[in-house]
């Protein structure tokens, strides 16, 4: 999957508003606010890697159900915020988050590797290898960190991507 994901660190206002939109379209406009106006927000871009990282931690697939909690959280978990087929916004609640930073911050490069290699590359797709590995786990330890700061501060996450 080409399409770029982001995970933010979001207050509880905004994830009020964001439970309480009537619709997918409202929720992509307080998406939006988020990327644009909130700045300060703290934020994890895992670029294209979300999809390895996401199949690393659960089964080898890119399923939103598949993987044990809290490693399958870490990406395509928790509460689904958006209907729609070509957009997704995922919900962690702080707790979560605390489990998921536990679970990641056990994770180390070789059984990380381990787990990439056993993906079925012809569902992956073309660029499964060595160089997207590494750039798996550069994004992978990115994200290990952000959930760090994330339980820290007691935060909800949401981890957005268009499909």
């Amino acid at each position: 999957m080409g399409s770029l994901g982001v995970h933010f660190a979001v207050p509880a206002d905004v994830v009020a508003r964001l439970v309480s939109a009537d619709d997918d379209d409202e929720v992509r406009l307080i998406i939006e606010d988020i990327e644009e106006e909130m700045t300060d927000v703290d934020h994890c871009d895992t670029d294209k890697a979300w999809d390895a990282i996401h199949r690393c931690l659960t089964d080898g697939y890119l399923r939103l159900d598949n993987g044990d909690y809290p490693l399958n959280a870490a990406v395509l978990g928790g509460r689904h915020l958006h209907s729609g087929e070509d957009y997704i916004v995922s919900l962690l609640t702080p707790d979560q988050v605390r489990d998921v930073a536990r679970a990641l911050a056990e994770v180390p490069r070789e059984p990380l590797r381990a787990m990439y290699l056993a993906i079925d590359p012809d569902d992956y797709g073309p660029e499964f290898g060595d160089k997207d590995f590494d750039y798996t786990w550069e994004n992978f330890a990115d994200l290990v960190a952000f959930f760090r700061r994330s339980a820290l501060a007691g935060s909800h996450v949401i981890f957005t991507v268009d499909q």
